[in-house]
Formats: structure tokens, C-alpha cells, sequence
């Protein structure tokens, strides 16, 4: 029996249930293995009580243990401080862990963030003597392994960790380019259900939403580093092209405002936080979808799109060189509108064949990600 605790800052709950689903599904994947038993520690981070308004209080409302779909998960609450940048972030999360870990039995911390949990997971497996996989996926290196404040502490776990993780080629990379050996990271790539995401009726599809008409697609927090603003601007010059926004976020207002600035309003519409498992329908919906994200490691989104049959644009971000490897997949354009509006022109002229599209998801399966990852947590035990 291999015994996992899976620690993870990014895990849905019932406040946030899109929050870090793919997290979520690639622990049920591994639950689901043979001679497995995973434990799930979902830590809430929140300000001191006299903030605890809004969502942190919320938050601060949610059962310390639960069962979530059917794992056995712990959310224990420990304290962000503000206006620190996150630099006692991972510190006070072992502290908070501390307790609970000392009656819990395993073999192994996964550690499916990279910060705070893994300089978290580091100073945890030492004193329990077992050995710790960390997991990079995006924001965790390119904003927290360059912050000036937590850059060494993740720096620092990337070094100690018994093994590394990372989501796409792209992503290993950027592990490599902070200083981690390239030889102790392996990419694990993310996976999809492919009996919910795949090619269906787009017709139809567009009925139940009440669309006609060609339709772009846009899913992510309303955020900068995001780009929603990127495809507004993109789509205002594709006359009869409608685009929905599935997301939320503190750019709501000024996307708002942009559309109605460029006389897009009645052909831009915000869908707010869309529940995951509404998202097939809805891309299905789509002829192209479009994200124009700074950074990325590799985007679920874009998977679940293509595995829908909707082809992608998107920029050079991340892992999108190891996706978009044919013309029906999509295309990777610069992150500006005028290169977004003409190869979502180019697309929704040529309309490549659903099947064609979704081939290029053919090799991402959750049953292979909880395979791979079950392999490679067994043999970090086997060392000793």
C-alpha cells in the first residue's frame, strides 16, 4: 500500500468549486489506483480575523474535514499575512500543518503546487523522514520563483525536493532556467475526460445557448495576466462575430466598459464563473476559442477546447508549441488583437473538422496522468 498525502493550496471547496478542479481530478485519479491511499490536505490560507470579510470569511466557514467526491480531505486554515508578498506564507503553513501531520500515517507528500506548499512539504518531510514530490504548473515558478520575496524559498525546495514535476517541456524549462537540474524533473502532462470533453452537435449546441452565427470562446479569470481585454478588442473587428467570456475576476467592470467603448456590448456577453461540468456544452458552442494569457504551463483550457473539437488561438505562452502541432489544432500568434482577429478570421473561414481538432488531445488521458504519477511517487519511497 502506497500512502500519499497530497497537499494542495489550490483545491476546489464549496465557495470555489472551479478552484483547481484539475488538481482535484488528477487526486481522484490516483485514489483510484491499485494499493493506493491518498489523503488530501487543502490548506485556507486567510488574513488576520479583523479582515475575514467577504469571500475570506466564506472561507473561513468552511469544514476543517470533509468528504469531497470521495476523498478524505483537510482544509486547515493558516495565516496569509498581507503586504509580506508571500514571504512568510510557506513558514506559517508548516506551522499550521504541523499538528495534524503528526497523527496522520504515510509514505510520501505530493505536493501539487509549487508555493507556498512546497517549501511547506520540504521542511514537513524532513521531519517525518519521508520524501516529497513537488509540481510545477504555472504561476507557482513564473510569479512566485522570480518574486523577490519568495524566489529563494522556492528555489530552495526545488533543490531539496526528492523528485519534480512539471506540466508540459515549456514548463520544465522555466524550472531549469531558476536553477533546478534539469535531470530530476520529469514532465507529467494533464489529463482529460474524454467521455464528457469531445466533438458534439456544434448546431445544437449553439441553440441551447441562444447563439447564432459564428462564436468565439474565452475562459479564465477575469485577470490581466489572463488577456480577456486582447480578444475584446480582437473580436470588435470581426463584424457578426460573438464572443462569450467564461470567467471571473476584478476585470469584469473594464471589460464591461471596453466593450461598450467599442460598440461591442450586444456582441460580448460575460458568463461569470461557468461550472465545470457546464464547460463541454459550452465549448462545444464555439467555433474557436480564444486566450491570450501572458503566461501559462499548459492551460487545461486549451486541452478541454480541443478535445471538443474547437480549435485554439493562443499566444506563445508555456506549453502551447507541444499543442498546437497542425493548422486544425489552432494557431499561436502574437499577443496582440490585430494577430488575434486574423487568425480567428482564418479559422472560423477554413473550419478545420472537429475529429482533426481533437486528435491533438488524443495523447492527454487522466488514466495515464494517475498511472504516471502513482509510478513516480512509489519510486521515490522504493529509494528510501
Amino acid at each position: 500500500m502506497l500512502r500519499v498525502v497530497t497537499l494542495s493550496t489550490l483545491f476546489p471547496d464549496a465557495t470555489r468549486p472551479n478552484f483547481g478542479v484539475f488538481v482535484e481530478r488528477q487526486t481522484l485519479g490516483l485514489a483510484l489506483e491499485p494499493d493506493t491511499e491518498v489523503t488530501v490536505i487543502a490548506p485556507v490560507g486567510l488574513p488576520p480575523w479583523p479582515l475575514r470579510r467577504g469571500r475570506h470569511a466564506a472561507l473561513a466557514g468552511l469544514p476543517e474535514r470533509e468528504g469531497w467526491r470521495g476523498l478524505d480531505v483537510h482544509r486547515p486554515r493558516f495565516l496569509a499575512l498581507p503586504a509580506t508578498q508571500g514571504r512568510f506564507h510557506a513558514g506559517l503553513l508548516t506551522r499550521t500543518l504541523t499538528p495534524l501531520l503528526d497523527r496522520l500515517s504515510f509514505d510520501v507528500i505530493d505536493a501539487s503546487f509549487f508555493f507556498p506548499d512546497g517549501p511547506a512539504a520540504i521542511a514537513l518531510g524532513r521531519r517525518y523522514s519521508v520524501p516529497v514530490s513537488i509540481k510545477a504548473r504555472g504561476a507557482d515558478i513564473h510569479h512566485w520563483g522570480h518574486a523577490p520575496a519568495t524566489a529563494a524559498q522556492v528555489r530552495a525546495a526545488g533543490r531539496a525536493a526528492d523528485g519534480l514535476l512539471a506540466v508540459s517541456e515549456s514548463m520544465k524549462a522555466d524550472m531549469v532556467a531558476i536553477g533546478l537540474s534539469r535531470e530530476r524533473i520529469s514532465v507529467h502532462r494533464t489529463g482529460i475526460d474524454a467521455d464528457r470533453f469531445r466533438p458534439t452537435d456544434r448546431a445544437a449546441a449553439k441553440v441551447s445557448f441562444g447563439l447564432s452565427g459564428p462564436t468565439v470562446l474565452s475562459m479564465g479569470a477575469l485577470i490581466p495576466r489572463k488577456g480577456h481585454e486582447i480578444v475584446v478588442a480582437a473580436v470588435a473587428t470581426l463584424p457578426g462575430v460573438t464572443l462569450l467570456i467564461a470567467g471571473e475576476g476584478p476585470d469584469r467592470a473594464a471589460l464591461i466598459a471596453q466593450a461598450r467603448r467599442l460598440g461591442v456590448a450586444d456582441r460580448v456577453r460575460l458568463l461569470g464563473s461557468v461550472p465545470h461540468a457546464e464547460l463541454p456544452a459550452l465549448i462545444a458552442a464555439a467555433d474557436v476559442m480564444a486566450l491570450a494569457s501572458s503566461s501559462e504551463g499548459l492551460a487545461n483550457a486549451w486541452v478541454e477546447a480541443l478535445a471538443c473539437g474547437t480549435p485554439i488561438v493562443i499566444p506563445a505562452a508555456g506549453g502551447a508549441r507541444e499543442l498546437v502541432t497542425t493548422r486544425a489544432a489552432g494557431r499561436i500568434v502574437a499577443r496582440e488583437p490585430h494577430a488575434f482577429a486574423a487568425a480567428i478570421a482564418e479559422l472560423l473561414d477554413e473550419r478545420p473538422a472537429p475529429e482533426a481538432v481533437a486528435a491533438a488531445a488524443a495523447p492527454f488521458s487522466w488514466e495515464r496522468n494517475a498511472r504516471e504519477l502513482r509510478t513516480h511517487l512509489a519510486r521515490l519511497v522504493a529509494r528510501g
